[in-house]
């Protein structure tokens, strides 16, 4: 026998045992639209498709921990389905959440087991260990391999430190390289069908970010545990070494879901709820939680006018915010940094007295927030708390954390279980993207992790064209404290950055409109009382707006150019919110959300000069069914709310 024929039949062997030793599963959504298709070798690989058109090519994951036997031998697979309906304590976009699937459980020899869920609008995977011992995870890979046009808005990073408040680029998916880090979540256009990563049930274990593979698609890569930590500020604490593992398990423990998200609309991406749905479920009564909007202080710097006493951090301003509060029926104040020695939580302010402020508070049916260094509060977070719920307070605002490896996203728990404890509501500033919290944890009512309002005090990042982005992408994560409400409100060419009194780009109806299409059961006015005191026809419309939303329906959306919602509040009134970027535009709402009857649409609408002043505004009412198509004009920059009521 030649050479040439032994290599010929060596070869043939050789695919033979692969394909014997590779086995393939397939895992369909309910509605058969999307497919899951898994194959074990050496990796796990997997690819899905919709309607039979790839969205993610052949990608590897893998799990290693330095306890487990190498090989990916199956022992048993189970597939199985799940349909409930689940009843969030605190509503976001609706008051109920379906939660379907079809699942393939595998358990592997080695200790492993992998789970996948396939729903009519995502699928997800996790990893989950069932072994008593403790062990380390030394390694992680996902990788998602898109098809040669894919593109992706990119929220960019320089290093694991991070506040995670990003502008997103656009990037066709293979000029991705290896040196772009990116935080979560991602999305992904690939063909009209739109593909956003990110995770939920972050417990324990590093967040999950991505670079580029060299691929045409992305690779997860993780903080490693610390190894070597300094504090550089009263805020900041410094990852200067990490080990070669990314975290250490004492036992049994389900690994975080990996989400792709898929939408074959763009409006589909506003009404995915894969996020909450996966997130583990609540322990105790949450029944206490109190959602609302909240008058903040820390945006202009307490700086009101108009009054008798001297403006600043003192009481006199705070009862002043209180009594505005309670005027317009909001049910908290926030006392964001200063009240406290940013170094000691017991050390109040000199013209500060807290507990004379909650029992004022009270008195008005107001409640109050304090804000606290996350280094602070973890030296005296027992103590705190415990003062702080004598004092009356009902929630905490715990800021510059900017890490998510599994030190502090440990801590991030600590403090949830710690609040919950003392029936403390909390709002996790400096923080990474929410990831199924307010399931899990219902008093975490919102987190920041968005280049949100508060940069406007002082550069112009903060436009239409981000402002129309960020619900396709951060907010389909969970809820987001950007802090809308600018009263200020200029066009591109008249913007300055005044951080003692801020200015926002965009149309007055563009910052109203915030408060339907933005999701935060903590929802912040972020302007002084001194500008809304003023604006008697526009604390109409933020008087009532709620925070939280019987069900959420969008009536247009194109991501980075316009979105517009219709969501019902618990007063069964319809709050109707849209948003254009920088172009112009007219739209079509469609009122056949509306049940029989006529209905009374009170409107708040740009104004005929608002392109060239972006506080101009109109008002006006209108009578609709659901029978009504309304055209609307939105200027550039521009927004358009309405109250809907039965008649």
């Amino acid at each position: 026998m030649t050479n040439k024929k032994i290599t010929i039949i060596l070869f043939i062997l050789v695919l033979c045992i692969t394909s014997y030793a590779q086995k393939k599963y397939i895992l369909g959504s309910p509605d058969k639209t999307i497919k899951v298709e898994l194959v074990l070798a050496d990796s796990v690989y997997y690819q899905v498709a919709q309607n039979g058109k790839s969205l993610v090519k052949r990608s590897a994951i893998f799990f290693k921990t330095d306890k487990q036997a190498n090989g990916w031998k199956i022992n048993k697979t189970l597939q199985t389905k799940g349909s409930q309906v689940l009843n969030p304590v605190v509503w976001q976009k609706s008051k109920s959440v379906v939660d379907q699937y079809n699942q393939l459980h595998i358990d592997f020899a080695n200790g492993l087991s992998l789970e996948w869920r396939a729903y009519d609008n995502g699928v997800a995977w996790r990893w989950v260990n069932e072994s008593n011992l403790a062990y380390k995870v030394l390694d992680e890979k996902a990788s998602i391999n898109f098809p040669e046009y894919a593109k992706s808005w990119y929220p960019e990073e320089q290093s694991f430190f991070s506040h995670n408040e990003r502008a997103y680029k656009k990037y066709t998916v293979s000029d991705i390289t290896t040196k772009k880090l990116a935080s979560l979540p991602v999305l992904f256009d690939v063909g009209q069908t739109k593909v956003l990563l990110t995770e939920s049930s972050l417990f324990n274990y590093a967040g999950l970010w991505v670079t580029g593979n060299g691929k045409g698609g992305v690779q997860a890569v993780f903080p490693h545990y610390p190894k070597v930590k300094k504090i550089t500020s009263d805020r900041d604490e410094q990852v200067s070494e990490r080990t070669d593992f990314i975290a250490k398990i004492d036992g049994k423990q389900d690994f975080p879901w990996r989400i792709l998200m898929i939408a074959r609309n763009d409006v589909d991406l506003l009404t995915n709820q894969l996020p909450y749905i996966l997130g583990r479920p609540a322990e105790g009564d949450y029944s206490w939680v109190r959602a609302g909007k909240v008058q903040w202080d820390w945006w202009h710097y307490n700086n009101i006018y108009g009054v008798d006493f001297r403006a600043g951090i003192n009481n006199d301003t705070y009862k002043y915010y209180v009594d505005f509060a309670a005027k317009y029926g909001i049910e908290y104040v926030l006392l964001d940094e200063g009240w406290c020695d940013t170094r000691d939580l017991m050390k109040q302010a000199r013209d500060i007295d807290v507990e004379e402020l909650a029992r004022y508070a009270k008195s008005k049916n107001v409640d109050l927030i304090l804000w606290a260094s996350w280094l602070v509060l973890d030296k005296q977070l027992d103590q705190a708390l415990d003062v702080f719920e004598k004092w009356g307070i009902k929630g905490i605002k715990v800021d510059f954390m900017q890490r998510d490896d599994q030190d502090m996203v440990n801590y991030y728990e600590k403090v949830a279980k710690a609040a919950a404890k003392r029936k403390l509501l909390v709002d996790f500033h400096g923080a990474y993207k929410p990831t199924g919290w307010s399931r899990t944890y219902p008093n975490v009512m919102s987190s920041e992790g968005v280049l949100g309002n508060e940069i406007s005090k002082f550069v112009g990042s903060i436009d239409p064209a981000h402002t129309t982005t960020l619900p396709f992408i951060r907010m389909a994560a969970g809820p987001m404290d950007f802090t809308p409400g600018g009263m200020l409100n200029v066009q591109k060419n008249a913007f300055a950055g005044i951080p003692s009194e801020p200015m926002t780009l965009g149309t007055r109806c563009n910052q109203m409109a915030m408060y339907v299409v933005f999701e935060s059961p903590l929802q912040m006015l972020c302007d002084m009382p001194t500008h809304y005191l003023r604006e008697p026809e526009c604390m109409e419309f933020i008087k009532a707006v709620p925070a939280v939303w019987q069900q959420s329906i969008p009536l247009a959306a194109s991501v980075g150019e316009y979105v517009a919602f219709a969501r019902e509040g618990a007063d069964h009134k319809w709050y109707i919110g849209a948003m254009t970027n920088w172009t112009a535009r007219e739209m079509v709402l469609d009122f056949s959300f509306l049940g029989d009857g006529e209905y009374t649409a009170q409107v708040w609408k740009d104004g005929i000069n608002a392109d060239r002043n972006a506080k101009d505004f109109k008002m006006e009412t209108i009578n609709v069914t659901k029978n009504s198509r309304l055209n609307i004009n939105l200027t550039t920059g521009g927004g358009w709310v309405g109250i809907v009521s039965k008649k």
